[in-house]
């Protein structure tokens, strides 16, 4: 076999780059450094490597019944936005007197990241006690697509039990046998499977399009059908930015009084060394006011507090019930804290005058308020982004929604697998064989999260050259429409595939999916699956030919020597493992 060559991550370049080029002009520039593995202890040459070793071909696979490849390279988009994250944070830095020249980071970081919740609940310990066993990891298979008599595919979404229960009666079929479907298609979002009672996807057999989309209207459903076509339905710019009107010199934000001093390494940094003096964060000194809940708009305050913003979260009376969801660590759910560790927290009953008087005071004194509401919840509370500007002109005012303004002004309800389905997304990600379905693990949500925060950055630089505010809006369509994909579903051959081994999963590497024919003389005539994981790479290393173990357990990629630098291991302060912040500055 010839040299490996080494393939540079081509596409989370051109990501970084379009969203550079879409943030504000005239900040001080810093170029990032992207490679595949970052702090990973392992030779990871391309998308497929990195998605295997970190987890991703795992959790998309639980659905189908075995790891299997997101068919796009989300991996490398999701690194791409971080990328540009570090840029304009660092670019902010630079504009108010931090010398930060450098930033770095990988694909393999945004794939733990995209990870981060299934890894806390995977490795969640209870208070006191060993690894919760209530996590995901051994669930049914299952996706939550149905079809109908007329040979369409279709995904529901609704938060609210009776709807669901209506929706099922209208088809025929008994409450008793509708609760049962309940839980497993509300805990998909974190179990990434759909174990739904067979009873019910026949009952959707039975009828066609119309009559399950006549239900779903008349129960308050959202519905969406499959297409096969992978394209983006639509085709937004990731964010839009409404400056605020000009700032008198008194509103202009103030200047940090001194520069930060030069910290040390906490569990958050991307390389930990706890006894080298690193340069300040970059959005040290800054305030962030959420009011945000499941996954999207927490994963947005999550990333700016990781890179140095002070973090208010605002919460309903007694706390986000999202608190108390199954796997715990110590007390709290473990995937609530993997997005909302560290944050400081104000209980608001934003349905009373009181309460949105508090909100309105925080983001008085704040340089950033972001909050997913649904669509009209801000303006019905007077808390819209002319609301809070009036007070505070140059706050960036950031809302991520699920479709923005995509779906007219009454959308369906703004979740992630109805996103995917909108976006194309769900006939991007599974090969020409399989039938469209989305993806359970929440891509959009992730991305969608990283989108909100890049363009809440991309305000705050362009808020230091004009002193002005503004509105930012986002959302999981903007997001996924980042995602590169063919004009037609990809067609895979059996090498584009894990290889089942005595012991494990093993994806191939670039040069052994080239040529199978190689791969097949190693084997003398064995079958795969008769052959350990050490004993097929072992094989593979002495032809010059790279593979990579799929992780299937993400409580042993957490002890993984290989990702000591760059997943923190449970401790007394946060119960879970979790990925070290995805940035390294100098």
């Amino acid at each position: 076999m010839s040299p490996r060559t080494v393939v540079r991550p081509v596409v989370a370049a051109a990501v970084a780059d379009r969203l550079l080029r879409h943030t504000a002009p005239g900040v001080p520039e810093v170029r990032p450094t992207l490679d595949w593995a970052g702090p990973v202890g392992r030779e990871l040459p391309d998308e497929r490597a990195v998605q295997a070793a970190c987890g991703l071909m795992h959790i998309h696979g639980r659905a189908t019944g075995g790891p299997a490849p997101l068919a796009v390279d989300y991996a490398s988009v999701v690194a791409g936005v971080l990328a540009a994250q570090g840029a304009t944070a660092a670019g902010i830095g630079r504009a108010r007197g931090l010398d930060l020249r450098e930033v770095r980071t990988s694909v393999a970081q945004g794939a733990l990241l995209a990870v981060g919740q299934y890894l806390a609940a995977a490795t969640a310990r209870e208070a006191d006690g060993p690894p919760s066993t209530a996590g995901p990891e051994a669930c049914a298979g299952g996706l939550a697509t149905l079809e109908t008599a007329d040979g369409a595919r279709v995904e529901l979404e609704t938060l609210d039990p009776s709807a669901w229960r209506e929706f099922w009666a209208r088809l025929g079929v008994p409450p008793v046998l509708a609760g049962r479907g309940w839980l497993p298609f509300q805990q998909r979002f974190a179990t990434a499977v759909c174990p739904l009672p067979e009873e019910l996807r026949a009952a959707a057999r039975r009828r066609t399009l119309p009559e399950l989309r006549a239900a779903a209207y008349d129960t308050g459903v959202s519905l969406l059908t499959l297409g096969a076509d992978p394209a983006p339905a639509v085709h937004p710019e990731p964010w839009r930015l409404t400056p605020a009107p000009a700032v008198h010199p008194e509103h202009r934000p103030p200047a940090p009084a001194t520069t930060p001093a030069p910290g040390r390494r906490t569990s958050g940094s991307a390389h930990p060394a706890p006894d080298v003096p690193v340069p300040p964060l970059p959005l040290a000194g800054l305030r962030v006011v959420e009011s945000t809940r499941r996954v999207q708009g927490p994963l947005a305050g999550h990333v700016l507090g990781m890179l140095g913003a002070e973090v208010i979260r605002i919460e309903p009376p007694g706390g986000d019930p999202m608190r108390w969801l199954p796997p715990l660590a110590g007390d709290t759910s473990a995937r609530f804290t993997a997005l909302n560790a560290g944050k400081r927290v104000v209980e608001a009953d934003l349905t009373t005058a009181r309460g949105r008087e508090t909100v309105r005071a925080l983001a008085a004194e704040a340089d950033a308020f972001v909050h997913n509401w649904a669509p009209g919840k801000a303006a019905r509370l007077g808390l819209d982004a002319a609301d809070l500007l009036s007070d505070r002109p140059a706050l960036v005012y950031a809302w991520a929604s699920g479709f923005g303004d995509t779906l007219g002004d009454r959308p369906p309800l703004g979740t992630d697998y109805l996103a995917q389905v909108h976006s194309g997304l769900a006939a991007a990600v599974r090969p020409a064989d399989e039938p469209p379905a989305p993806s359970l693990m929440t891509l959009t949500d992730v991305l969608g999260g990283l989108v909100c925060a890049q363009g809440v950055l991309a305000a705050l630089a362009r808020r230091e050259r004009s002193g002005r505010g503004g509105r930012v809006d986002s959302s999981l369509v903007s997001a996924a429409a980042l995602i590169p994909r063919p004009a037609h579903r990809v067609r895979w051959t059996a090498p584009d595939r894990p290889v089942r081994t005595a012991d494990g999963h093993l994806y191939l590497g670039p040069e052994a999916r080239a040529h199978p024919e190689a791969v097949h003389r190693l084997l003398g005539g064995a079958e795969g699956s008769a052959l350990t994981t050490d004993e097929w790479t072992h094989r593979l290393a002495e032809a010059g030919l790279t593979a990579t173990p799929v992780h299937t357990d993400l409580a042993a990629l957490a002890d993984d020597p290989a990702f000591k630098a760059a997943v923190a291991p449970p401790d007394p302060l946060i119960g879970h493992a979790r990925p070290h912040a995805p940035w390294e500055f100098a």
